[in-house]
């Protein structure tokens, strides 16, 4: 029986020439994987940024209402799933019916403006007291009011004089105005789907950025970790929880002081105490429009009021909600709301403060960390060491011979 020939394997021939010896790679394999990943990183930035804010307002909300979810898991025999979408549909509620009733009352708010413009256009209406008793602008706001507004039809000559010499703008203010709701509701389309996926997925996600965190922070990630969620559940809560006691406290003052629109005006006062100083802002500007109505007394008590509510909550509730484990003082507070505001719209009232606190509870990690290096090390009392100078050794003469005689 003939053993079969193995026929040895013909290599192609490079294309440019003789192969060589392998060398030493031009980028070392560890330098180029960190490139390659940072690349990676950078095109997920530039493709996908229109998703930080839904996805930010996710976690947000994830890590504020965790608790709670906690608890409904534990109701629903450990379903993530099911408890997700319980939990999103909660959200949503949460979400629409306040909405559903502020848009009932701002609707009928609006009816009746309408309907006093339509009556004013028809037949002309006088300054009231108290726009012509304003202490400063109450002159010229009456001879305004007198010439435009007095006689019939007056409303309708303004609008046809700001809408022919504008119409541009107008068209275009509409255009954008529908582009925004359009992309508000693309976003909280995308931040419901985020929401439900770390809401199923979260503790599992979790332990990865643990682990991943291990290995960049090894000595401060696990305190830092624990910090971060604990300050954001506390700061997005303890905000909301005070502005809508505030919302409450003084748009029942509102109603109590016969102020129009109470409902209205309290809405707006719960979103302005979301800003340092919207609050007071807002009672203020109430009182005075009491004052010049004709009612001090009633203007006198709400500023009254407004202002011990005010004093009660920064002193006693703000510090105990707002910032949790970190106690944001006022500035970083300012600061973080301002700017969310400024970069992330109404979202940017809960991420800012949120962002203040991490960079507040990361600055106070290193001063501890600081402190306790610091008192680790031992004072010094060693003597420093003394300089011995030792003698330079004497070279032996050599021996000289005797002469011979």
């Amino acid at each position: 029986m003939k053993e079969p020939k193995i026929r040895p394997v013909e290599r192609e021939r490079p294309l440019f020439g003789a192969a060589t010896a392998p060398r030493a790679a031009v980028i070392a394999p560890l330098s180029a994987a960190r490139w390659l990943l940072l690349l990676v990183i950078l095109a997920g930035v530039y493709f996908f940024h229109g998703f930080v804010v839904p996805v930010l307002a996710a976690l947000v909300i994830a890590f504020a209402s965790w608790p709670l979810y906690r608890r409904l898991l534990v109701a629903v025999g450990g379903s993530r799933t099911i408890a997700a979408s319980i939990a999103l549909l909660l959200i949503l509620a949460f979400l629409i019916v306040p909405i559903m009733l502020a848009g009932s009352y701002a609707i009928a708010e609006i009816r009746e403006w309408v309907g006093w413009a339509l009556e004013t256009n028809r037949l002309g209406a006088t300054t009231p007291d108290w726009i012509a008793q304003l202490p400063i602008a109450g002159d010229w706001l009456d001879e305004q009011w007198t010439r435009h507004l007095a006689h019939p039809g007056g409303i309708g000559e303004i609008i046809q004089l700001v809408s022919g010499a504008n119409i541009g703008n107008i068209y275009r203010g509409v255009v954008a105005a529908g582009t925004g709701a359009f992309g508000l509701l693309l976003t909280l389309l995308f931040m419901l789907i985020a929401l439900f996926f770390t809401y199923r997925d979260g503790e599992t996600f979790a332990l990865q950025v643990d682990r991943i965190g291990e290995r960049i922070l090894p000595h401060r990630w696990e305190r830092i970790s624990r910090v971060v969620p604990a300050t954001i559940s506390s700061t997005v809560t303890g905000m909301t929880l005070i502005a809508i006691g505030e919302g409450i406290v003084l748009g029942v003052a509102y109603w109590l002081a016969g102020v129009p629109s109470p409902v209205t005006l309290g809405a707006i006062t719960g979103l302005m105490a979301l800003i340092p100083g919207g609050a007071p802002l807002s009672f203020t500007l109430v009182s005075i429009y009491l004052v010049a109505s004709g009612s001090p007394f009633a203007g006198l008590a709400l500023f009254i009021w407004g202002s011990v509510e005010l004093f009660i909550v920064d002193k006693t509730l703000r510090p105990r909600l707002v910032g949790g484990p970190i106690k944001l003082p006022f500035l970083p507070t300012f600061f973080g709301l301002i700017g969310g505001v400024k970069t992330m719209g109404l979202l940017g009232l809960f991420i800012g403060p949120v962002l203040m606190a991490i960079l507040v509870s990361i600055w106070r990690e290193w001063l501890h960390e600081v402190d306790v290096s610091t008192l680790d090390v031992p004072e010094c009392s060693i003597e420093p060491p003394k300089l011995i100078v030792e003698p330079e050794p004497v070279p032996q003469l050599a021996r000289q011979k005797p002469q011979s005689g």
